[in-house]
Parts: structure tokens; C-alpha cells; sequence
């Protein structure tokens, strides 16, 4: 049984955007899906092998645009193997980081869509997308402390910069469970949606981003990332302008000017 599984959806550009595309640009998202159920998807040593190969696949496919990462029902991912963690070492912990670090590194955008619970390394799991969406369902729990082990994997880190320090303490010192609804109050997600509208809300928004040209937005995911460490509103018009003015010196632009202004043009008039 394969551990991850990897499925692409088309995603076919509209309005502008598809009069200015060249033939056969359609782009997909992928959706990587951990598949372990019996065992709420844990992150063993196998299984991030192969969630490291399926996102170097995916990377290499220069036809897909975004990824939306989920987990077989009823998890979502329930962090790392017990069993394994009272024998971690430094290297053996590392190695199961880079389940969710191969995921955060990735250069095209990424969603989690988090169907149920995600804990501990799970949490990280999610954390490290660029976008979470949750069902209702979904529980987001850190349980580092409960089960006496210090976080790890920069769980503190991330969450602090996503909800703030107030709700980080809430969730790691003080235990607190984040339903979907929760998670949408806080911050943790973008959106909570129904159970059943949870992949098709994601590969709707991850189809959003592979309409766009892919080398487009992967240089605006690099700049939404530098902005962390930009103070001033000069320094982040310096940072976005040479980006911009390349962006400008690409076909797609004026592929899609064009088809826009010829839209406009060809409106009825009132």
C-alpha cells in the first residue's frame, strides 16, 4: 500500500487569463494525500520517504501550479510515531522532520486542507502550508507537554508568527483543542468549511493559483516570504520592484493585456 498518494486535477483558466494563454498551458494542482488510516497517518520514517519523492515529483512537473495536502479519514495526521519517539535521537527526530519541512520548503504554493486531527508533528504538518483550510471536524492539537516532551520541528515559531504569542501559549501550555471553528476565530486558518466541502473549497483556491503563470507565482511566494524580515514600507516597495518589472518583461503579460483590452473593447455599450 502506498503511504502517499498523489492526484492531479486540470485546472482550466478563465476570462483574460485563458484569451491570453498560449495552447496547452493548463495547468493542475496536485493533491498529496497521506494514506495510513489504521495508524491516523503518523509520520514513520517510510512514509516521509515517500512524501519526499512525491514532492520532488511534483516539483519536476512543470504542469502543476499548487499542491493541497490531506490525510486519509479520519486524520488528518497525528504527528510522529510514539513507539519511535522513546528512542529519538537528534538524527532520528530530524528525520521525521522532513515529512512537514520538505512541504514547507517548497517553492509552489501549498494548502492544507485538514480534515480531522492534526497533532504534534501533524500540526506541524499544516503549520508549514501557506494556507490552511479546516473542516469542522478538524482538531488542532499540539499535545507536546501532555504527553511530556518539549516541541520541536519549530512548532512555537511557527505558530507564533501565524496566531500570535496570546493563542500559541493557549494551545501549547495550556492544552488548549482548536476545532475548525476555533481555528478560523484565531487565525490558525483562513476558512472553516462543512466536512464535505473541505477538498473542493481547497482545489478550488489551489486551482486559483495554478491558473497563474508558474514562474509568477513562485517569485511571489519567495517575496511574501522575504517581507518577514522587511521593516519599513521603502524597503518593501525597493524589495517588490525589480520582481515587478521583470514580471512585466514576460509574454504572459503581454498575453494578457492584451486579451483583457480586447475584452474590454468588445463589451456592448450601455
Amino acid at each position: 500500500m502506498s503511504l502517499v498518494i498523489v492526484e492531479t486535477t486540470r485546472v482550466a483558466a478563465k476570462g483574460a487569463a485563458a484569451k491570453g494563454a498560449a495552447a496547452g498551458s493548463q495547468q493542475s494542482v496536485a493533491t498529496l494525500t497521506l494514506n495510513n488510516p489504521d495508524e491516523r497517518n503518523t509520520l514513520t520514517a517510510p512514509m516521509v520517504a515517500e512524501i519526499v519523492a512525491a514532492m520532488d515529483a511534483i516539483e519536476a512537473d512543470q504542469t502543476i501550479g499548487a499542491i493541497v495536502v490531506t490525510g486519509a479519514a479520519p486524520a488528518f495526521c497525528a504527528g510522529a510515531n510514539l513507539g519511535n519517539l522513546a528512542e529519538s535521537s537528534e538524527q532520528s527526530l530530524g528525520s521525521i522532520y522532513e515529512g512537514f519541512l520538505r512541504i514547507a520548503r517548497s517553492p509552489l504554493p501549498t494548502i492544507a486542507a485538514v480534515n480531522g486531527a492534526a497533532v504534534g508533528a501533524g500540526m506541524n504538518l499544516a503549520l508549514g502550508c501557506d494556507l490552511r483550510l479546516a473542516a469542522r471536524r478538524a482538531r488542532f492539537d499540539t499535545r507536546f507537554l501532555q504527553i511530556g516532551i518539549h516541541p520541536g520541528g519549530g512548532h512555537t515559531w511557527m505558530l507564533r508568527r501565524i496566531v500570535g504569542p496570546q493563542a500559541t501559549f493557549a494551545g501549547v501550555v495550556f492544552g488548549e483543542v482548536m476545532d475548525g471553528a476555533e481555528a478560523e476565530r484565531v487565525g490558525l486558518v483562513h476558512r472553516c468549511v462543512d466536512d464535505d466541502q473541505l477538498l473542493p473549497v481547497a482545489l478550488l483556491m489551489a486551482g486559483r493559483a495554478a491558473g497563474v503563470p508558474r514562474e509568477l507565482v513562485i517569485e511571489v511566494k519567495k517575496t511574501i516570504q522575504a517581507m518577514a524580515d522587511v521593516d519599513t514600507h521603502p524597503a518593501a516597495v525597493k524589495r517588490e520592484l525589480d520582481p515587478q518589472v521583470w514580471s512585466t518583461r514576460q509574454p504572459w503579460f503581454a498575453e494578457r493585456i492584451a486579451a483583457l483590452q480586447a475584452s474590454i473593447t468588445s463589451r456592448p455599450k450601455p
